[in-house]
């Protein structure tokens, strides 16, 4: 039994190697590029739209709707980044209905990947928010000896990331090679099915999980009021 997609191996010429970890996630990448060319090509305003155009508007509008109730304020600004990684995790779980196909999210190499675009994004978002002293500060509130402490959460929160996803869904995936073993008919379809509903799971966790990142990260503290002048007897 293949513990991750890092074992199949497509072509190698000595160091070079391609395995199904690229392979599968240069082509779901295609497919969700292509995906939305098509389903963005004939966007119209009017009252009458495709059924393409309403599952997209759905989509956008949940997505939208859960990034603001994590608190950021201006969704649209985080709309790209968050969709995306929430898309790429639930189109890597649907499509293991798919003979042959192995999620690259099985893979420790690609989930560790996302977890350092988190990373990457969570400052980026910060110093664009609150300029760079002003997210530089964080880090030493509400006192300097917070420093080491604060940047040792940076890198196990990203560590817990990575490892969180491919835990889960090189689960599912084993749970359905063993089941298919010993059961070949019923049992594994239902796990299949399971295995979707996992995915989803797990997608909608590391989007919001980045979410909140990124929000305490552009958060600011709000000014206290000044006191009004003591007014004369």
């Amino acid at each position: 039994m293949r513990l991750s997609p890092d074992e199949v191996i497509f072509w190698q010429h000595g160091i070079f190697k391609l395995n199904a970890t690229i392979a599968f996630t240069w082509a779901l990448m295609l497919v969700l590029v292509l995906g939305s060319m098509l389903i963005t090509r004939r966007l119209s305003t009017r009252h009458e739209r495709s059924r393409w155009q309403n599952l997209l508007e759905i989509v956008v509008t949940g997505i939208e709707r859960q990034i603001q109730e994590v608190g950021l304020r201006e969704p649209r600004r985080y709309l790209g980044f968050l969709g995306t990684l929430f898309l790429f995790v639930a189109t890597a779980s649907l499509f293991t209905v798919v003979p042959g196909y192995e999620p690259p999210t099985g893979s420790l190499s690609t989930t560790t990947a996302l977890a350092l675009c988190v990373l990457v994004a969570v400052p980026f978002f910060g110093i664009r928010d609150r300029g760079l002293g002003g997210y530089l500060k964080s880090y030493v509130e509400p006192t300097p000896i917070m420093l080491p402490f604060n940047l040792i959460s940076e890198l196990s929160r990203t560590l817990a990331l990575a490892v969180r996803l491919f835990g889960n869904m090189m689960s599912g995936a084993m749970i359905v090679g063993i089941l298919l073993s010993i059961t070949p008919f019923f049992f594994p379809i239902v796990m299949t099915l399971l295995g979707l509903l996992t995915g989803m799971v797990q997608a909608y966790i590391f989007s919001i999980l980045a979410a909140v990142y990124i929000a305490a990260a552009t958060r600011t503290r709000a000014r206290e009021p000044s006191p009004e002048p003591a007014r004369g007897a």
